[in-house]
């Protein structure tokens, strides 16, 4: 088995100015997950969420002393939320065994300890720093809380699952779920925002392989854009806005880290203030 931490420091939007495409994609663009056999983790100073990947590859892989975290075990101040975007796996923590279909999020309180994950999964990781312990649980998308958004004349119709959310799952302060685009459409979020107070992550799936996605960062009155293609995730700091349009069909799973657990806490940007 092998995992891989790699850390990703704080950028300020005045040292992102300065950023050429090669820069943009060093510090805020996250390519090479899912490998075979392979836990891969980013470990961010954004309200210390750690991103990652695991690909069992029909075996089992632990998850359990990251280096980084400077605990024994990696969820020992830490709550996860785990999504897997492969075939039928099974991850497995406390003497319990969760098998996980496709689309199935899981959560992970603090204090958990290992986690094996296992069979032909393609996980996606997630996890933030937590202040209390809350009941680990399966959630599947019918649990999840729905919400249609858009419209086809305005190219962004789209429904947003809501899973590890105030009114589906307990977290400490871990958000996420995924939101998949109807046919024809390409905005995942426009007009965009921001939310000050909180860090977001994003996983673009479900792409063909020779789609991309435009995704748009930077402050709304200077913005940037980095090429995203299917099972690349991108970092967006709490001063950025985190918006993208795609030459085909596409889903992506968002996450935040930070102040509050309320979703709708977003300072929206006007279509005529952006540059």
């Amino acid at each position: 088995m092998t995992l891989t931490t790699q850390t990703r420091h704080a950028i300020d939007p005045v040292t992102a100015m300065g950023f050429d495409t090669d820069d943009l994609r060093d510090h805020f663009q996250v390519d090479g997950l899912f490998r075979p056999g392979e836990i891969r983790l980013i470990y961010t100073h954004y309200d210390r969420l750690i991103l990652g990947s695991a690909v069992p590859d029909g075996g089992d892989l632990v998850l359990d002393h990251v280096a980084e975290t400077g605990t024994p075990s990696i969820l020992d101040r830490r709550e996860m939320g785990i999504l897997n975007i492969g075939g039928t796996g099974h991850v497995t923590l406390g003497g319990e065994t969760y098998e996980m279909e496709r689309g199935d999020v899981l959560y992970i309180g603090r204090g958990a300890g290992a986690v094996t994950l296992g069979g032909p999964g393609r996980f996606y990781l997630l996890s933030a720093p937590a202040h209390a312990t809350h009941p680990t649980r399966l959630i599947k998308p019918a649990d999840a809380r729905r919400v249609e958004l858009g419209s086809k004349e305005t190219a962004n119709e789209r429904v947003i699952i809501q899973v590890l959310h105030p009114e589906v799952c307990d977290t400490c302060q871990l958000v996420m779920g995924y939101t998949q685009l109807a046919e024809g459409s390409v905005w995942n979020t426009m007009p965009a925002h921001t939310h000050d107070r909180r860090m977001e992550a994003y996983l673009y799936f479900d792409m063909a392989a020779e789609h991309r996605v435009f995704h748009l960062m930077g402050e709304p009155d200077e913005t940037r854009h980095i090429v995203m293609a299917n099972e690349e995730a991108v970092i967006s700091p709490p001063w950025s806005i985190h918006a993208g349009a795609g030459t085909g069909a596409y889903t992506f799973c968002w996450a935040m880290a930070g102040d509050n657990v309320d979703f709708t806490d977003m300072d929206m940007v006007a279509m005529e203030d952006l540059r």
